[in-house]
């Protein structure tokens, strides 16, 4: 089976914290070294101020390794639940590009 060239990563932890410069002006900077990431969407829910994101990856192991690594181990840290799924991103491509998706140019 081929492993997908883009893969999506959905991650939302569990806390009630407002979306701040304290919740990612850290963050950013730090996340330009993960190994495979091309791009995050911060999240913040609505009424309920969980903390997300919609991250695109380059492959299976590098959305998988940061999943089990570092979002596993802030989950932790903060003593938050975390949701955590990943998405094939080159199956939906043609589908995606014709609603105009910001992923998808031609």
């Amino acid at each position: 089976m081929t492993q997908p060239s883009r893969v999506f990563l959905y991650a939302e932890f569990q806390v009630s914290a407002p979306f701040t410069k304290d919740v990612w002006q850290d963050a950013n900077p730090a996340m330009h070294n993960i190994p495979g990431l091309r791009s995050k969407t911060w999240l913040s829910g609505i009424n309920n101020h969980s903390v997300g994101g919609f991250y695109e990856f380059d492959s299976v192991p590098s959305a998988r390794a940061y999943a089990e690594g570092l979002l596993a181990d802030f989950a932790k840290a903060v003593d938050a639940s975390l949701t955590v799924k990943l998405f094939d991103g080159d199956v939906v491509a043609e589908a995606s590009k014709g609603m105009n998706s910001p992923f998808f140019t031609t």
